[in-house]
């Protein structure tokens, strides 16, 4: 296994472990019309944690790969939100936010090298 598929579930494991203990932070940036916030971020959390191992089983690699791009193809509203909204930008300067919004395409082509 390359090193890089370490780095990507290590990315994917790290950033679930956070929507389960600090979730308040996630629902924050979450825009309006998207209901069941708690829960929400919960389930994602989950899935993202799930994603990160099955990225390391030759077994579940390539279904893993197809969900962490469908994820961050979900999550792509959360990000032009907190863009456009301040209360949901978490005080981070807007240049943070615009790279932040196209590391997802970056992270998209990622996880499309293991399908």
């Amino acid at each position: 296994m390359n090193w890089h598929l370490y780095i990507l579930s290590f990315i994917f494991g790290i950033a679930g472990v956070f929507h389960l203990i600090r979730p308040k932070a996630f629902m924050r940036i979450m825009p309006l019309y998207i209901p069941y916030h708690k829960l929400l971020v919960y389930v994602s959390g989950i899935a993202e944690i799930l994603v990160s191992c099955g990225l390391l089983f030759t077994t579940t690699k390539t279904v893993s790969a197809w969900s962490i791009i469908f994820m961050l193809i979900l999550f792509f509203p959360v990000h032009i939100h907190m863009l456009i909204h301040k209360k949901a930008s978490l005080n981070l300067p807007k240049f943070v936010l615009v790279t932040r919004l196209l590391l997802q395409f970056g992270l998209i082509y990622w996880a499309n090298l293991y399908l």
